[in-house]
Order: C-alpha cells, then structure tokens, then sequence
C-alpha cells in the first residue's frame, strides 16, 4: 500500500506531525522518540517496541498507585478517604490502569476509599463521559459535579484530598495538566489537604526548566461555544479555549511516579521523580 512506498524523508514528516500533534504534553513526543529508531526495521517491530510501551507503562501506573496511596494514607489518617479529582487518567487515558485515578482505584482495593467527587471537565466532559464511566464498572461511588462546584466542594470540608494527572511536568515541579486544575489546587490550599499529581516519569520533562516554558495548546473555540454541535453561545461569540493550565510547584502536596514521592515545596528540583534517587 501508500504506507510501503513512502519515502525517507516523507515518513520523517509524518513522524514529525504526530510527534507535534499535542504541544502542552510531552509523553506523544516521548514515545514518537523511543520508536522512532525501529521505523527503519518496518511495522513489526514498532509494534513491537509500542507494545513494550504498553507493558512497561502499566507496570508504572501500579507501582505508582501504590506509592500514591502510601503516601495519602499517611498524610490524612482517615479510614475512608473523599477525594476529588479532574478529567481523566484512568485505564481509558493510559494502559489498562490509570495514574490518578489509578491511585483512586489502590485506595478503593485497600478499603480505603468513601466517595470520589468527579469534575465534569468542560468543555470536552472527560469527567463526566470517561471517569465516571470507569469508576461506575469499578463498582467505586462517585458523583459527577460542575467544575465551578470544585472549590466549593473543597472548602466546605466535604474532601480529604485532591489528585490530578499530568500531561507535562517541569523541572521544578511546575505541573500541566487539563484546564480547570490549577484552581483545584489553590482550592486545596486555601482548605489545607493535600493535593497530588499522579503520572509516569515519562511525564516529567527535565529539559523543560519551569512551567513558564510549557506552551499551553489552545483548541477550538467552538467545543466553548457548542454543546454536541448546538450552540450554546450568540452566534457571534468567539471561544477562548486553551486545553491546559500549569499549577506551580508550591501550590502541589506531592508528585508521585512509579520511582517515588517528592513533595516539591522541599525540592526545588524533580528529578528524583525520574531517576528514583529521592533524599
């Protein structure tokens, strides 16, 4: 087929483009680079190395589920444990377990768990559509809130903690992730819990010094300004729509990656969280 008969310089493009494709996270990049060497060898074996991926990366989301879990269960010293979390890092969103909500699910196989409070993560409702979702097979209550109710939610007492994924991790510990979190972050500080950010450490991007340095992905205006193709605006109305925002490091209890926890308000540098070597 086309696929046989492209030519070096036109898979380079290709693999540029998908390399490319989403500029906020660093993990596409990440494995575009790891494959990329073996596309010279064929189809097989990048499959080959993409499956390897897969493996390796849900060995990581178990390993650090369980590292995350410690960690709460130390820190908040309840029995049954109300959490909060935004968008989706379940088994949809990675391998086949999940990083935040893969913490989640830990805390619920330990019995530890009494009710996770699901944002809907407008505008693209990956709360609602896909959290929701997993955690209703899981058998793990759960209610689904307006992203405008997460502070609340927070301040009224009604959470222990909050845990979020990350689609870029600075150096410094500098976060980015789905729009919404940073506010869920300064809620978390305002009522004194914790707030993690659970993900491979894949995710963390040592090159990148701060989260100054993250370019932010700005999407189309219309997922604002539509609703499943209506519109919910004027017609006229322009959507400001950036996919993601950076929580700076000292708004963040703890990192967690399958290599440890870092609480990064005692360590202005991260790297730890890839290299395992944690003071």
């Amino acid at each position: 087929g086309a696929r046989e008969s492209w030519t070096a310089d036109q898979l380079s493009q290709q693999i540029l483009r998908i390399r490319n494709a989403r500029p906020t996270a660093v993990n596409l990049a990440w494995g575009v680079d790891r494959v990329q060497p073996f596309a010279v060898q064929g189809r097989d074996e990048v499959l080959t190395q993409a499956h390897q991926i897969v493996v390796e990366d849900t060995v990581a989301n178990r390993k650090l589920s369980e590292l995350g879990a410690d960690w709460i269960l130390q820190r908040t010293g309840a029995s049954k444990l109300r959490v909060l979390t935004h968008c989706n890092t379940g088994a949809l969103a990675t391998t086949g377990w999940g990083t935040a909500l893969g913490v989640i699910r830990e805390l619920h196989e330990r019995g530890a768990l009494d009710v996770v409070y699901v944002d809907e993560t407008r505008p693209l409702l990956q709360g609602a559509r896909l959290t929701a979702w997993e955690l209703e097979r899981e058998g793990i209550d759960y209610r689904v809130q307006a992203d405008g109710a997460a502070a609340s939610t927070i301040l009224r007492g009604l959470v222990d903690f909050a845990i979020i994924g990350a689609d870029r991790i600075a150096r410094n510990g500098d976060s980015a992730n789905k729009i919404g979190s940073v506010g869920v972050a300064l809620a978390c500080q305002a009522a004194g819990i914790p707030f993690m950010v659970a993900a491979p450490s894949s995710t963390v991007d040592l090159d990148t010094a701060s989260g100054e340095e993250i370019e932010i992905e700005l999407r189309d205006g219309a997922e604002v300004t539509q609703l499943a193709g209506v519109n919910i605006a004027p017609m006229g109305a322009q959507g400001f729509n950036p996919a993601f925002d950076v929580t700076p490091a000292k708004y963040i209890s703890a990192i967690v990656t399958e290599k440890c926890v870092v609480e990064p308000k005692d360590s202005p540098d991260v790297s730890a969280l890839v290299n395992g070597v944690n003071k």
